[in-house]
């Protein structure tokens, strides 16, 4: 079962094939199994198993709450769950156990889910997202400044450390790795999952659970998805609520979902969706659960293919699935044509300048007085508020503390937060543009490459390049657009690529629509994870063959 779809799932838990405890309990099973993958934070195994056993009642007596009664997920620990620690992977909210659920939280819950546990990401999820360990803005007319933010997308700077890519393991990685040389090192040979939300997409990517939530504010859910062989989507800004998602950037953060495949995340985005009174940036438009429909008539569908995203720093892999995606729906009857994004080339810093001054506004309320990590020092409220921020938050976070207040500073406000927030218009308009012309969707990379190895991440160099990663994924958020991320193909060294696209805003459900088709065409395979869960080799019964392979 826990290799199937959701809706199968559901279906079995009907039937009475499984009952939601038995689930509840192979996902736990599999949990301890993969804990050194470092997936989640907080595993709520007592939680899970009483919400079971709620829903097997349920069950008994015909009256299942939906598709979601009884299937096990998982939520990144920065949202908020009632009487469960969230700690958003950092010390200075170590201990912190909020008194409420965040909307999307809620919502899974009153649907009948069964929740394994918070994960893994990087410190206040502050991960893909301009990811250079190096980022150098460019001197403002006003004088100059040269700003460097400590940065990696790789789920690898929380305090509860790094989360190891499930396909590190896998029969498919493993087997290309052996024709190859490699270092002694063995044990710290495994891939990083992307970030932030490195630690749901393994959870989905093990067969922990069935779905995730991730958050995306720059790509943080579409990044991992793709190093992880998952369906990651971001929805357009406002049709899901904010509610209990802990800010880092409060106009461009959107809960993401993370699931195996597009059906499924479609599912679950008709149960969040909606308008909610306590966010006020919400659709106030009543939202209807929706089906996909298949697509038959191609020949009505516009693909654009953004010119700019061609940049030297794709890999010659990727370059080469994305064209034959391209070539896929023009032989199948759709119109496929290039387009051009203008300003695509300012996206990095544009957003640079606006994520880190919203980081410093929303970061102000971490204090030590309410909540979260106080320190010991009591000369003066100073010194208190400064030990207490130095001690709870690492360099990634500091770092872009100082770089927000710096633009926001009254002599820098104007030259570089108003100047961004202007260009950032200007990056919504290309999209605007583009769609009005008559494309339906775009379709460009997620990221540059496949998954890396930790210690090649790690490298100084590797990490200022990929300040690059998010070209493809920021803008989507600077223009409130909906996005999703498919796993397409295996690469050389038998680890996923993904493509995304991208969609008109509120018009979700056909984005979700184009990629279903395309996952239908290009059926990824599963992952084969044998030897590292032997006994669970049921998982892997329903292994897919290759209809339409785009390595061919």
């Amino acid at each position: 079962m826990l290799g199937r779809t959701l809706r199968e799932v559901s279906a079995g838990l009907k039937k009475g094939q499984i009952t939601p405890t038995e689930l509840c309990q192979k996902c736990l099973s599999l949990i301890k199994k993969t804990k050194f993958l470092n997936a989640y934070i907080t595993v709520t195994e007592e939680v899970a198993l009483k919400q079971a056993e709620e829903s097997e009642k349920r069950y008994a007596k015909g009256q299942s709450l939906g598709d979601l009664d009884g299937i096990p997920v998982a939520v990144k620990d920065n949202f908020s769950t009632s009487g469960i620690e969230t700690t958003c992977a950092s010390n200075m909210l170590k201990g912190y156990v909020p008194p409420y659920n965040a909307t999307v939280v809620q919502k899974l819950l009153d649907q009948g889910a069964l929740l394994m546990g918070k994960t893994n990401l990087d410190e206040f999820a502050m991960g893909t997202q301009d990811q250079g360990s190096k980022l150098e803005m460019e001197a403002a007319p006003s004088g100059g400044l040269l700003c460097r933010v400590g940065e990696g997308s790789g789920s690898t700077d929380g305090v509860f450390g790094p989360v190891k890519n499930p396909w590190s393991y896998s029969k498919q990685y493993r087997e290309k790795r052996k024709q190859q040389p490699h270092g002694e090192n063995e044990d710290s040979d495994w891939l990083i999952t992307g970030g932030s939300s490195g630690g749901s997409a393994a959870a989905v990517s093990a067969f922990t659970c069935f779905v995730a939530l991730g958050s995306d504010t720059g790509g943080s859910t579409r990044n991992p998805a793709a190093h992880c062989g998952l369906v990651g989507l971001k929805p357009s800004y406002g049709l899901v609520s904010r509610h209990g998602l802990i800010p880092l950037v409060n106009s461009m953060d959107v809960p993401g979902i993370l699931t195996r495949c597009v059906d499924d995340a479609a599912i679950v985005l008709g149960v969040l969706a909606g308008h909610d009174p306590k966010d006020s940036t919400t659709v106030q438009d009543p939202v209807k659960p929706f089906m996909l429909p298949s697509l038959t008539d191609m020949s009505k569908l516009c693909i654009g293919i953004p010119k700019e995203y061609l940049v030297p720093e794709l890999s010659s892999e990727v370059q080469s699935l994305w064209t034959k995606a391209a070539d896929l729906f023009e032989s199948e009857g759709a119109k496929v044509i290039e387009v051009s994004l203008p300003h695509t080339k300012y996206s990095i810093v544009c957003y640079h300048v606006l994520c880190t001054s919203e980081v410093a506004s929303n970061m102000a309320r971490f204090d030590g007085l309410e909540y979260g990590h106080r320190c010991n020092i009591d000369v003066s409220t100073e010194a208190m508020y400064a030990a207490t921020r130095r001690e709870g938050f690492n360099d990634v976070v500091r770092g872009r503390i100082l770089s927000g207040n710096f633009f926001l500073l009254k002599e820098n406000y104007e030259n570089y937060f108003i100047k961004a927030q202007k260009v950032r218009r200007l990056i919504a308009n290309d999209f605007v543009n583009v769609f009005n012309s008559g494309v339906d969707v775009l379709l460009t990379p997620t990221t540059l490459s496949e998954a890396v190895p930790y210690l090649e991440f790690i490298e100084e160099d590797n990490r200022t390049r990929s300040a690059q990663d998010d070209i493809f994924t920021q803008a989507v958020n600077m223009a409130g657009l909906p996005a999703v991320s498919i796993p397409v193909a295996l690469s050389n060294q038998g680890l996923p690529v993904g493509l995304q696209f991208i969609g008109r805003a509120f018009c979700d459900q056909q984005l979700l629509t184009v990629a279903k088709w395309f996952e239908k065409q290009v059926q990824f395979p599963v992952i084969q994870l044998q030897e590292l869960m032997d006994d669970c080799s049921a998982v892997f019964e329903s292994e897919k063959l290759a209809s339409v392979s785009l390595k061919q």
